[in-house]
C-alpha cells in the first residue's frame, strides 16, 4: 500500500461514458478511488451501492468519489446503469493504474491464480496527497467508515 503523505500517483483513464479521467481534474477537492475486482458481482454491487446511498454526504463534503476495476468502459456502463450510480467509474483493463496503487497482482479463487485487482481505498487530499489508505476492505459499510474518518 501507498503510505499517507505520499503524493498520489497521476493517471488518466475512460470513465463508463469512454470520456478520459484524471486525477488532476480533481485537484483542490478531497477524492475517495477506490479499486474493485469485478462490476456487477455481489461484493463490488454492495461497496459501489454504498457509495451510492451516502452520495449526498459526500457530496456535502466536497467530496469526489472514484471507482476503478480492470471492467471494460461498456460493462462498467451497464454497471452504472443497472444500479443508478453517481460514481464516477474508469476502466483500467490492464491494470497499470491499479498497479500504480499497489492494488493489482496475482490472486487466487477456486483453485485458480491469475492477475486482478484487488479491494483498496485511497482518500486523496486537495493537494493531491494520499490523506488516507484502506487495504482490503470490507465493501459492506465501507461509505459509512470513510464517512466516519472525514470527520
Amino acid at each position: 500500500m501507498l503510505c499517507d503523505g505520499q503524493t498520489a500517483p497521476e493517471f488518466e483513464l475512460p470513465d463508463q461514458n469512454g470520456d478520459p479521467v484524471s486525477l488532476s481534474d480533481f485537484r483542490g477537492q478531497r477524492v475517495v478511488l477506490y479499486f474493485y475486482p469485478r462490476a456487477n458481482t455481489d461484493g463490488c454491487t454492495t461497496e459501489a451501492c454504498g457509495f451510492r446511498d451516502n452520495w449526498a454526504a459526500f457530496e456535502d463534503r466536497d467530496v469526489a468519489v472514484i471507482g476503478i476495476s480492470d471492467d471494460s468502459v461498456e460493462d462498467l456502463k451497464e454497471f452504472e446503469q443497472d444500479h443508478d450510480l453517481p460514481v464516477t467509474l474508469l476502466s483500467d483493463e490492464r491494470g497499470e493504474v491499479a498497479t500504480l496503487y499497489d492494488s493489482y497482482g496475482e490472486k487466487q479463487m477456486f483453485g485458480n491464480t491469475f492477475d486482478g485487482v484487488f479491494r483498496n481505498t485511497y482518500v486523496i487530499d486537495e493537494t493531491g496527497e494520499i490523506e488516507r489508505s484502506y487495504e482490503g476492505v470490507d465493501p459492506d459499510g465501507h461509505a459509512d467508515e470513510i464517512l466516519d474518518d472525514l470527520e
